[in-house]
């Protein structure tokens, strides 16, 4: 299986300077599977270490964070010497060991030439409960579900990415109705690594959908394990509630659809502690199109969406046979599937920030605004071939921004203000920019 982060990671690698990387994601999207296969390829030897339950690691490190002594104590650990410059050091649930976390800032300032991945599934959450953290002294990278691309790549289609990638509209859209079909798979079999691998041995739909069941309740299991009591029962009604947030023809969050009477203040820790995970998206509706977005969020206005289009048609419940029933799993549940997919791809283009808009009295709405740093680009998404984009225009005329762009089945066409991309090639705008 092929993860395109793999390409960052040996970017950090061949980096002068480099800090300690810290890997964060959900549970199961693949965090240590992508350091052992990243030490495994690019390295002579991998140390590695899993700090959950790890009483040597523990001691280790709570007694004294002098680095010389800590090499010494993970060379005795891995019972041999550690050459810098030609092993990866893996610290895995480093969050298990705050200590671990706060030693990274003595490895950067006084050992900078070991090479060190973290990855800790339940990070966000140990470092609001004051796990000392060094600000400054690492780097982060974002793994997410495989994307569309990555699965097509899983499924044995990679020249169908690369069409894309090279920007080969023209052909690809001769290969339309098998990207369709691929895409159709996707939506209901996501990209969690674990159901994307079974899939491609057995194109099994039934199985997939069961592991997906499994990787929920393993979820489910983490509330009761990992969050406080008293926020547990909050955390699985806000969570079980997504589904109908999303069927709604306006997804904007509303609490009233958790329970009767909910109110903001009584589930603020419990969305606390889904973003923090990972599990969730939250994207925050902007006041005003103007640079930068993050100044005109409007915090009490947001969609929650999940981590993984394949999790959410699962918790809807969706049937199988809606895979065979022309485009009608595009417009399942009012479209939800599709917004959530559009989501999932655009988290996966580095340096993105996304939000959303709706005007004043709710007359229009821009499903996604994305800040790249210099422009706003609005993203209106659509299930089908509906090439009535009267929301755009409605923000257009208003605002005047650059480019539009319209994600639906439509095929490929470049106008002058207008981008019409089609569902199945989200990811190859913003690798050639075209966002």
């Amino acid at each position: 299986m092929y993860r395109m982060t793999m390409e960052q990671l040996k970017i950090w690698k061949a980096k002068e300077h480099r800090k300690p990387l810290i890997i964060r994601g959900a549970r199961q999207v693949g965090k240590t599977w992508l350091m052992k296969e990243f030490g495994a390829k690019e390295y002579d030897e991998t140390v590695y270490i899993n700090f959950d339950n790890n009483e040597k690691m523990r001691k280790l490190f709570e007694e004294s964070l002098e680095t010389e002594r800590l090499i010494t104590g993970l060379e005795l650990y891995a019972g041999h010497k550690i050459d810098p410059a030609h092993t990866l050091l893996i610290f895995d649930e480093v969050q298990e060991v705050p200590k671990a976390l706060t030693s990274l800032k003595y490895f950067n300032e006084n050992a900078p030439q070991y090479q060190i991945l973290c990855a800790g599934s339940l990070l966000g959450v140990a470092l609001h409960q004051g796990t000392s953290f060094p600000v400054g002294k690492v780097d982060f990278l974002d793994l997410y579900p495989l994307s569309f691309f990555e699965f097509l790549m899983a499924m044995g289609k990679e020249a169908y990415v690369e069409l894309l990638q090279k920007g080969d509209f023209d052909m690809a859209a001769n290969f339309r109705l098998d990207y369709v079909d691929l895409l159709k798979h996707y939506y209901y079999v996501g990209g969690m690594p674990e159901v994307v691998q079974a899939f491609s041995d057995n194109r099994d739909f039934n199985e997939a959908r069961e592991i997906q069941q499994r990787i929920l309740a393993a979820y489910e299991q983490d509330f009761s394990k990992h969050a406080p009591n008293e926020t547990v029962p909050r955390i699985r009604m806000l969570w079980n509630s997504i589904p109908a947030q999303l069927a709604k023809e306006n997804r904007k969050f509303i609490y009233g659809l958790i329970k009767e009477g909910a109110r903001a203040r009584e589930y603020e820790l419990a969305m606390l502690w889904l973003t923090d995970c990972g599990l969730v998206h939250k994207i925050h509706r902007v006041s005003a199109p103007a640079l930068p977005l993050k100044a005109y969020e409007d915090l009490k206005a947001f969609k929650l969406f999940l981590a993984d289009v394949g999790l959410l048609s699962c918790m809807a419940g969706l049937r199988q046979d809606t895979l065979l029933d022309g485009n009608q799993l595009f417009r399942e549940f009012k479209g939800a599937l599709t917004e959530q997919y559009v989501l999932q791809q655009l988290k996966t283009i580095k340096g993105l920030n996304l939000y959303y808009w709706t005007a004043e009295r709710g007359t229009a709405e821009v499903d996604f605004l994305m800040d790249n740093g210099s422009d706003i680009i609005p993203v209106e998404v659509k299930a089908e071939v509906n090439l009535q984009a009267k929301s755009l225009k409605v923000f257009r005329d208003k605002f005047q921004p650059k480019l539009s762009t319209r994600i639906s089945m439509a095929d490929y066409k470049r106008e002058d203000w207008l981008l019409n991309l089609p569902l199945w090639a989200v990811e190859a705008a913003g690798k050639w920019n075209r966002f």
